[in-house]
């Protein structure tokens, strides 16, 4: 296990509007205010999303399963931000509900906000941290100590 250890910096709470993109918010938001690396708590609704649930097969290439939704539902996540190689990068994860019906996994494929969505970031500082392409696998994942 890679690690490095760092301190918590500025606090950012944000509100999301109806119909935004969740992640097109969160990464600019992050970008602006030069967050390099931080964790996201959410709270609220989301509108519709493709959320990926597991990969199709836990041997092979990496082929992710979808689940979506486009019928309001409640959320309640959390995430990690760091750079890639020219932007914030959000990872997130969350449990997404409606009546007994609950999905969990990454909420990606234009996850837009219903009603509205409270973040809280919570910017680390003093970590060498960054997402880099993976060619194994083809994911985009946390490096320590190789920041950009």
């Amino acid at each position: 296990m890679e690690y490095d250890i760092g301190k918590i910096g500025r606090v950012i709470v944000a509100r999301g509007f109806d119909g935004e993109d969740v992640y097109a918010e969160l990464e600019s938001l992050a970008t602006a205010q030069n967050i390099r690396c931080g964790t996201v708590l959410l709270i609220g609704g989301l509108r519709s999303a493709k959320v990926v649930v597991g990969p199709e097969s836990a041997t092979g290439p990496i082929k992710p399963t979808y689940r979506q939704f486009d019928d309001a539902r409640e959320i309640v996540g959390v995430g990690t931000i760091f750079w890639d190689e020219t932007k914030a990068s959000l990872h997130l994860h969350a449990a997404i509900g409606r009546g007994d019906e609950t999905i969990a996994g990454c909420p990606r494929g234009g996850a837009k906000v219903f009603c509205v969505l409270e973040a809280v970031i919570f910017e680390i500082v003093g970590v060498d941290a960054c997402r880099r392409l993976d060619e194994e696998s083809g994911l985009k994942l946390l490096s320590i100590g190789a920041a950009m």
